[in-house]
């Protein structure tokens, strides 16, 4: 009898830290995956060799995801007057001649992403101002999610 009950006592025992291991395994499981940047898309823009007008405005979309929930977008517009690379696309453009800059357009901006999203489309209008340098730029996207993953995608864009 007495072995049954320190049986019981021990199944019980048993039952009880399975279930706690199993909760906290939830709490502990983290997101490591990397979110996305999507500059396939039909209506993403601008796309690799886009060429901007100065002057004008455009309107950057940029569609993102990633598997748990994104947290923000970033966006990066510099010159590359002298051919400096992060372009992480296969595909390359034809470059002007190097060049020192005199007045070139730069353009760094935060953009928050709505609580909850795990995939979300930027829709922003970036103005380009008349009296900058024309030529070569990069446009840099970086994507964070919720938990601190980040993915860039380099562009490379010719202002006119």
């Amino acid at each position: 009898m007495k072995q049954v009950k320190i049986l019981k006592t021990l199944c019980i025992t048993i039952g009880i830290a399975a279930l706690i291991a199993g909760c906290s395994k939830d709490k502990d499981a983290k997101d490591t995956e990397y979110p996305t940047i999507d500059v396939t898309a039909s209506v993403a823009f601008p796309k690799q060799c886009s060429e901007l007008t100065r002057g004008q405005k455009f309107t950057a979309k940029i569609l993102v995801a990633d598997n748990a929930e994104l947290g923000s977008v970033s966006i990066d517009v510099h010159h590359n007057f002298d051919h400096h690379s992060h372009s992480t696309e296969v595909t390359e453009c034809n470059m002007a001649a190097v060049k020192t800059p005199v007045k070139p357009f730069l353009l760094v901006k935060s953009i928050p992403i709505p609580a909850g999203n795990k995939s979300y489309t930027v829709s922003e209008q970036i103005n380009v101002p008349s009296d900058i340098d024309p030529g070569d730029y990069h446009f840099m996207i970086r994507v964070t999610d919720k938990e601190g993953w980040q993915t860039m995608k380099g562009l490379s864009i010719k202002i006119k």
